[in-house]
């Protein structure tokens, strides 16, 4: 438990302090946000804030970590070693979209194709590295079965195993990267999650199996270093937020929406909590099924009636409300709000099965 507090800490020290560093040196280098013209009017005075915050983040979650080890003088585990690399991974990708971005001042960065092959090559190490592995109990940081409040159904194999990995890493990912749309609504809503798998991950480890095999004990590799890793990323989470809190100081880009992502992936594949993890972060769910509708009803209302309709006024769903007169802080704290109570239903659910019948 002391690496958790450790690393939290940490991570948040640098994030507090790395931020203003990073946005001297980015403003320095003339590194600015674009602003795509065909978006919220309001947005466009945004344009030129110091972007790419998502790598103190990264940073800044790596060294909470290895600090909190440094200190305590304990070995990391393989199963933090891999969701940080996803994390890591993704994390590069989305610098190296965002450096593109900000060189060649344009609202788009890495083509789709390069993107895409990036995510899926980091995707698949990750994926493939977690059913190697085994401890001396033979568990590996994950295994080839769905999982909800841990492992049900059927053995799908390692090869559907590999591609529902790539499936969540993709659709989360860019989930957090719609959600990313307005001051501080990111950063705030993984941080809440986060806060949800540091419960978690302190739990299983008080009722793994490893230490006592109870009916209803988790079959989960390195649980409290889980914990650890999401501690030391939401430390780095909150100290980011303080600056990009509104009016932001700084965007994290798509190094940060994209490394959150894969932090979130990670956690919930090896925690064996990845449906559950669709209710923990129901506002990534809510805000990116809204721009599917929305995609989705513009085409089809375009077949069926001759003319193009939209179901919002924009998307993705917090865009919609800015063109509804909402205030921005009031969308980002109303969203933090359902955020919270989405957390805390994915958090009962998972103590459910614990209450005495």
């Amino acid at each position: 438990m002391n690496n958790v507090i450790l690393a939290s800490g940490i991570a948040l020290f640098i994030g507090l302090l790395g931020t203003p560093l990073w946005i001297r040196l980015v403003v320095r280098l003339g590194y600015g946000q674009m602003i795509r013209e065909d978006g919220v009017a309001t947005h466009l005075s945004k344009r030129g804030t110091p972007t790419m915050g998502g790598t103190v983040i990264v940073v800044g979650s790596l060294l909470g970590y290895a600090g909190a080890h440094l200190i305590t003088w304990t070995t990391p585990t393989i199963s933090a070693g891999l969701v940080l690399f996803l994390m890591t991974g993704l994390g590069i990708v989305g610098f190296v979209d965002d450096y593109i971005k900000v060189f060649k001042q344009r609202s788009l960065g890495l083509r789709s194709r390069a993107k895409a092959t990036g995510i899926v090559v980091v995707g698949v190490i990750f994926a493939v590295g977690c059913l190697q592995f085994p401890n001396e109990m033979l568990i590996t940081p994950a295994d080839t079965y769905l999982s909800f409040l841990r492992d049900f159904g059927p053995n799908i194999g390692p090869y559907l195993f590999v591609v529902w990995a790539l499936i969540l890493i993709q659709g989360v990912s860019n989930g957090v990267n719609l959600t990313d749309g307005l001051d501080g609504l990111a950063s705030g809503t993984v941080g809440l999650i986060l806060a949800a798998y540091v419960i978690i991950g302190n739990w299983q480890f008080r009722q793994s199996c490893a230490q006592s095999l109870e009916p209803h004990c988790y079959w989960v590799r390195d649980p409290l270093d889980l914990a650890v890793v999401a501690a030391a990323v939401l430390g780095a989470c909150f100290g980011f937020l303080w600056w990009n809190a509104p009016p932001a100081k700084i965007f994290m880009g798509d190094t940060g929406s994209l490394a959150l992502g894969g932090v979130l992936v990670g956690l919930a594949i090896t925690t064996r909590t990845q449906i559950l993890l669709a209710i923990l972060g129901g506002l990534i769910v809510l805000i990116t099924m809204s721009v599917i509708l929305q995609v989705g009803w513009f085409k089809l209302s375009g077949r069926l009636l001759g003319q193009n309709k939209r179901l919002f006024k924009m998307a993705p769903l917090q865009h919609h409300f800015e063109m509804s007169g909402w205030a921005e802080t009031t969308i980002v704290v109303r969203f933090w709000l359902i955020c919270g109570l989405c957390v805390a239903t994915g958090v009962g659910l998972f103590y459910l099965e614990w209450v005495p019948k």
